[in-house]
């Protein structure tokens, strides 16, 4: 079979079997901020095995997309050296949310396995939880292994969890025997192999059956769930390499396919050398986890997501490199990634383009990277040359690598080549720092952190309650029934005048933020009093939250009450979420398909849109954007929202926003043939109503990522005007019309321009007549040619030009130059060539510096600093003969 038969035979049995097929949620996962990347099928379902959350399903079945690349599931390093770890892969699962458990998941397991697969029932065998007797005799009735065949494992190895916090159960694995004729450390020690237990390649663990029972919070106790579940896991590119006979995950149809094209474009055999294969391994690898990390929207950055696509990407740059690809190929990778995954992922299709100016950007960076990284080196070697020992200091290896990204081993065939070594010591101090900075790191990853406090309890309380009906498309104002009161984490009866609290009311028409557009205020009144909505928000997927101030009086669960919307608020919210979704669409029109939205905010007042973009937005861009979302607004398209399934929805082209999660039913506006989004917030009934769309501010959020702000209604007019006013006010000032300010203000930056040359080339007259009485004043010390002085009115650039020309008259020697410019001190060390063998223009500015209050530095030759105190600048350049004449 190949692997794209095994992942629909997979998905086709659990359906037969009463499951709903679940796409692939995001590589980010939506609802969890605190979790690096999806890594795991049962991410997306997290809120429902909490019972936070409800589906319109009890069993579910999905090939989900993941990458452990980073905190508690991290195989990065391990990737290419092993036939069976990745930073993408897939995973098949099955799911039960309170309807069947152990007896069924095993059932299920053994059936597919063994009948639809064709597996050898006696090359099988399973694990189980040490004290889990259950699922014991469960796979000897059900399977009818032997108890020989069953092992008992701990926790390590038996007990599965997410992370720190959040769902986890006792779990039984399934096991493949591969043969006795592999490699094992324990039989070549004349020692029985452990079975399933050992870690040779002679078992291969092939299916992770979890019964999802508790959920840990932060202390770690477990709390059972609202009811049990079952989550399972299936490497699918472990199954397709047992079921092809495989040994290596890499030679399977998933990836050999692929690393027979980066051997294509070495021009080398895959096969040839172990060397060359491990790197061809990681270059395929690695060329799958960033196609599809950067088509779920993380871009390469040097911040947490972005930071691991970085390292993963440079990672298999420096691996094309040691293949001998000095030009930028992985961008080419990622194409064939594309090409051979499409069919199951056809968003990977639609995102290539945006994907692949993502790739090609990083690897031309990166090649600036390499040459920035052997400067640092060269200023490292140069500045210690003379050292006794030519060990390189660890610390400054982990600068390289983590400011400048530079690889370490790289780092270390650059020093050995210049004489250098990297000791174990240095390795050790390299190391201490990287797990400081992996501290620091999983310091804020936590799972679920903070489950076991007071709201989480509350939370538990709400569990049973029913989604709330949401009204507010329809209607602002609606009568409701509170259904619960929340006071600090804790349910009370009633609140009185004064108090804060959340309400849950059984229907709404207030709109809990969601998807960027912020959440609805308005009132709650009841007979004896009323409440103030200063904010509406959402818990889990159903469940709105009101959290209120009460104004008069009190309210009481139970209360038959009135749910009324600000209206204005409304309206501003309508405004903009509209004007959001033509601003999405004239951008996919005038910069291209790659704009995709990264991220988004809807205020009453103005909205926010990230998206993706490698460069700045020009002007004349933003004008036709403009243009565009304004000719849109004059047509007045009617804007028309409508549900329907979520597959039927993506089909007729619809966009699902950035980091959102979707059910089978989704809500789809469409303005005209404009625009077509997945989007369930409020909007406008047609574009007429926003009046006037205006850009106000367009800028980089981060590498890859662009962010416009944008106004729309009497909120533009009013930028408009405060435009136009400060025009009158410009025009009256240099009293010409206001169209004709452009043209004078370029006149007079021309008129500057030209002051500015002749007053730059008076400096330089200045400073050669300076540079001829400083070459006079020079003295000869320690048999070195050297000059100090204090030259007032020049500014920190000036100052260098001026000690650089002092240094070439010299021919050979030293030159310290200082000023001082608004009560700051400015210096400068320069040192001529033949010189820095015996003087480093860094070492020698900085104790000249200290005096004056400030610190600086730089290279051999040449060695800027500041100050704070102007009165010691003439000892500090004093300081500089004592200096020379203590030197050797």
């Amino acid at each position: 079979m190949s692997g794209s038969e095994i992942r629909e035979a997979f998905l086709k049995y659990f359906e037969r079997h009463g499951h709903t097929r679940v796409r692939s949620s995001s590589l980010v996962p939506g609802d969890d901020p605190t979790l690096l990347f999806t890594n795991a099928g049962m991410v997306q379902f997290k809120g429902v095995f909490l019972g936070e959350e409800r589906r319109e399903y009890t069993r579910a079945t999905t090939c989900q997309k993941c990458v452990r690349a980073g905190g508690k599931h991290n195989d990065l390093e391990n990737v290419g050296r092993t036939g069976r770890h990745h930073t993408f892969f897939e995973m098949l699962g099955n799911f039960s949310f309170g309807d069947y458990f152990k007896a069924d998941a095993i059932a299920f397991a053994w059936e597919l396995l063994t009948k639809d697969f064709g597996l050898p029932r006696d090359r099988l065998w399973a694990t189980v939880f040490t004290d889990d007797d259950d699922a014991f005799k469960l796979w000897k009735r059900v399977a009818g292994l032997r108890d020989d065949r069953i092992l008992r494992l701990g926790e390590e190895d038996n007990f599965w969890a997410m992370g720190d916090t959040g769902p986890c159960g006792p779990c039984s694995e399934i096991h493949f025997h591969q043969g006795d004729h592999l490699p094992c450390a324990e039989a070549a020690a004349g020692r029985s192999c452990l079975g399933p237990a050992c870690e040779c390649d002679r078992w291969l663990e092939i299916w992770n059956l979890v019964f999802m029972q508790f959920a840990r919070d932060a202390s770690g106790a477990l709390t059972p769930l609202p009811k049990p579940s079952i989550d399972t896991g299936m490497g699918l590119e472990r199954m397709a390499a047992v079921l092809q006979g495989k040994l290596s995950n890499f030679d399977t149809d998933l990836l050999r396919p692929l690393i027979d094209r980066v051997a294509s474009l070495v021009g080398r055999p895959y096969g040839a050398t172990a060397e060359n294969d491990v790197s061809m391994r990681v270059v395929a690898d690695h060329a799958r986890a960033s196609a599809f990390l950067i088509a779920d929207g993380v871009t390469p950055s040097n911040e947490w997501r972005g930071y691991v696509l970085r390292r993963i990407m440079r990672r298999a740059m420096r691996h094309g490199r040691m293949l001998g690809l000095h030009e930028p190929f992985l961008w080419r990778a990622v194409e064939w990634v594309g090409q051979i995954m499409a069919p199951a992922y056809p968003e990977l299709s639609a995102e290539m383009p945006r994907v692949q100016h993502a790739v090609r950007a990083e690897e031309e960076r990166f090649a600036e990277t390499l040459d920035v990284g052997i400067e640092k080196i060269r200023e490292y070697i140069e500045t210690h040359a003379r050292d006794r020992e030519r060990v390189v200091d660890g610390r400054f290896l982990f600068i390289l690598y983590d400011t400048h990204g530079f690889p370490t081993d790289l780092a270390q065939e650059v020093f050995a080549d210049a004489g250098f070594a990297v000791s174990d010591v240095s390795m050790r101090e390299f190391e201490a720092e990287m797990a400081r900075q992996r501290a620091r790191a999983r310091a804020g990853a936590g799972f679920g952190e903070g489950a076991g406090g007071s709201e989480a309890a509350a939370l538990q309380l709400l569990t049973s309650l029913p989604d709330t009906e949401f009204l507010g498309y329809d209607t602002l104002t609606a009568p409701a029934r509170i259904l619960a009161i929340v006071v600090d984490g804790r349910r009370k009866a009633e609140i009185v005048e004064g108090e804060e609290a959340e309400l849950i009311l059984d229907r709404t028409p207030l709109y809990a933020e969601s998807g960027g557009q912020q959440g609805d205020t308005g009132s709650i009144t009841g007979r004896e009093g009323q409440a103030r909505v200063l904010d509406t928000q959402k818990r889990g997927t159903g469940l709105f939250v009101h959290r209120v101030k009460v104004t008069r009086g009190g309210l009481r669960e139970g209360e038959e009450v009135a749910a009324s919307v600000e209206s204005p608020r409304r309206l501003g919210l309508a405004l903009h979420h509209t004007g959001t979704h033509l601003l999405h669409a004239a951008l996919r029109r005038v910069l291209g398909t790659h704009a995709t939205q990264a991220g988004s905010l809807v205020a009453p007042g103005r909205l926010r849109f990230d998206f993706s973009h490698g460069q700045q937005v020009k002007d004349r861009e933003i004008e036709q954007i403009e243009d565009l979302v304004n000719e849109k607004v004059r047509e007045n398209i009617v804007v028309n929202p409508f549900w329907t399934e979520l597959d039927a929805a993506l089909k007729m082209g619809a966009l699902a926003m950035f980091g959102e999660k979707y059910g089978q039913r989704v809500r789809v506006v469409r303005i005209g043939d404009f625009s077509t989004e997945l989007c369930g917030g409020t909007h406008l009934d047609q574009t007429g109503q926003i009046g006037l769309f205006k850009v106000i501010d367009e800028g980089a959020v981060a590498s890859g990522v662009r962010r416009i702000e944008a106004v729309t209604g009497a909120p533009a007019l009013q930028y408009v005007g405060q435009e136009e006013a400060a025009l009158r006010e410009a025009a009256g000032i240099l009293k010409i019309a206001p169209l004709e300010v452009p043209k004078r203000l370029q006149k007079l930056l021309d008129e500057q321009r030209t002051l500015e040359k002749q007053r730059s080339a008076l400096e330089a007259r200045l400073a050669r007549s300076r540079a001829e009485e400083l070459v006079a004043s020079a003295r000869t010390v320690n048999g070195v040619t050297v000059v100090a002085a204090r030259v007032d009115g020049l500014d920190a650039e000036a100052l260098r030009v001026l000690a650089d020309t002092v240094r070439d008259r010299l021919g050979s020697g030293v030159v310290a130059a200082g000023t001082v410019a608004d009560d700051k001190v400015s210096l400068v060390v320069t040192v001529s060539k033949d010189l820095t063998h015996r003087f480093n223009a860094g070492k020698l500015i900085q104790p000249v510096a200290r005096m004056t209050g400030g610190g600086g530095g730089g290279r051999p030759d040449l060695a800027q600093a500041g100050g704070r105190d102007p009165a010691k600048l003439d000892d500090a350049l004093a300081l500089v003969y004592d200096l020379i004449a203590g030197s050797k």
